[in-house]
């Protein structure tokens, strides 16, 4: 049997005044996948990383087992993102290696989900050209999946991806990818709309959790010893707008500040939510991180307006700079979009202008992408791939200089850093980020991984630093 339910751009576009409704997640249990083994694959951004952990947190309470070996797996899940094309490219083009494993052994279960499948022409690819695809799902109905398997393992094949402005599930099981750091959702969906962006339309309208659900999960974080919590969202600073009780994020940061838990971070937010108050509590509260990653995508205004952002340069700038006077020692990393429909030269020597009045801590960097079904990929676009790859050069380049400039500044000074794991590199040394999100590769013991050290900084690179432990005399 075959259950086919597409997703509809226009659908997704609808926002309305019904209040969110508010469910509780039950797991189903099975013993069809005890001591199976589960692949899971995820593209993307923070907000699918957290996904991923929900959905390990389902195919876990299944019983399965998680495996880095394809061959060995028996449900396959990839995790998808939307944002770029060249993300769509890498999906089907892993796809290909699993139609020839699907070939060989039959009873793979084969699940696609995230913010890609519930694009309706990947849909209608996946249905049409993919037939051996078990599972499409989308963002809307994770914690569906174990219903899902259980009916693709009966032969049924479920393309389940609704157009809903979406709910708020509570009491998710996680499987969290470290006992040190940890994401906590606190804001589903987006109502921005800016014109290249898919996400509004795949993750459906801004929507809150409850702030006494967020301050217990984050109580329950710290009685298990994890030592930094970082709050996600679209917009995360678009908190508590659809509650209309004057809930906002400001006042969400301090309650879980005074939880005590040793870090707090927040990803991503949007220039227009941001307020004096968000300013004040961060720079109150020790334990809130002076770190901000604030998108700015252009420095000119008229590229800000096709976009549909709702700033302008000017704008920007007078909230980067009230950041910088009021935040001690803080931190600023940003998005950038480069080759936007109708920029010119001009335009783009204001995006450079604003990298060198700034001087960000970093930045991610992007040609820019169309999206179907969004109103930039509507627009005209006549500057070649090669002008817009040139520009990307000489923006990384500056992009680069200031971030190891940012870097040098640190040398010589010690810093608090949390320290997650082993490095990569060099077996003998541990890495982990300063309070400003610095990767810091450490000399000291196995034995400092999940706590926070004072570290010298000896060297820095335009994206890491090298340090070593201060240990300091007992009296």
């Amino acid at each position: 049997m075959i259950s086919v339910k597409l997703p509809d751009l226009k659908e997704a576009k609808k926002r309305t005044k019904e209040k969110v409704e508010y469910s509780s997640v039950s797991l189903i249990s099975s013993d069809k996948f005890i001591g199976k083994h589960y692949f899971l694959r995820t593209y993307g951004c923070q907000m699918n990383e957290h996904d991923s952990e929900e959905m390990k947190g389902i195919l876990e309470h299944l019983g399965m087992i998680p495996t880095d070996d394809l061959l060995l797996a028996d449900v396959i899940v990839l995790n998808t993102c939307a944002i770029r094309e060249n993300a769509h490219d890498k999906v089907f083009g892993y796809l290909g290696r699993i139609k020839h494993l699907k070939k060989e052994r039959p009873d793979v279960i084969v699940a696609i989900g995230g913010c890609m499948s519930q694009e309706p022409r990947i849909a209608e690819e996946i249905k049409s050209r993919h037939p051996y695809v078990n599972i499409v799902f989308g963002t809307h109905n994770i914690h569906e999946l174990g219903k899902l398997l259980l009916d693709a393992s009966v032969g049924n094949q479920d393309i389940e991806v609704s157009s809903i402005e979406g709910s708020v599930y509570e009491g998710i099981t996680y499987q969290r990818d470290s006992s040190i750091t940890a994401w906590v959702n606190i804001i589903y969906g987006c109502d921005k709309f800016c014109t290249y962006c898919i996400v509004p339309y795949t993750r459906g309208k801004e929507r809150s959790r409850k702030l006494e659900e967020i301050i217990q999960e984050v109580n329950l974080l710290k009685q298990q010893g994890y030592q930094e919590v970082t709050l996600l969202g679209q917009n995360v600073n678009a908190y508590g707008k659809d509650f209309q009780d004057g809930t906002d994020f400001a006042m969400l940061l301090e309650a879980v500040a005074k939880t005590n838990i040793p870090r707090i971070r927040f990803v991503t937010s949007h220039p227009w939510d941001f307020t004096d108050e968000m300013i004040r509590i961060i720079s109150l509260y020790s334990n809130v991180m002076p770190y901000i990653h604030l998108p700015v995508q252009s420095g000119s205004s008229r590229i800000l307006k096709l976009m549909g952002r709702r700033y302008t340069k000017e704008e920007y700038l007078s909230l980067f700079w009230k950041m910088k006077e009021r935040i001690p020692g803080v931190a600023i990393t940003t998005d950038i979009i480069v080759g936007f429909p109708g920029e010119t030269e001009e335009d783009f020597l204001e995006t450079l202008d604003v990298v060198e009045t700034c001087k960000f801590d970093g930045a991610y960097t992007f040609i820019f992408s169309p999206r179907v079904g969004t109103p930039a990929a509507l627009m005209k676009d006549d500057t070649p791939k090669e002008e817009k790859e040139r520009r990307l050069q000489r923006l990384n380049e500056r992009v680069n200089f200031y971030s190891k400039q940012n870097n040098e500044k640190l040398v010589g000074k010690t810093v608090p850093v949390l320290i997650l794991g082993v490095s990569e590199k060099d077996s003998s040394r541990v890495y982990g980020y300063t309070d400003t999100m610095k990767l810091v590769n450490v000399e000291a013991g196995h034995d400092t991984i999940g706590k926070i050290i004072d570290v010298l900084i000896l060297d820095a690179k335009s994206f890491s630093l090298d340090g070593k432990e201060v240990i300091s005399e007992k009296v």
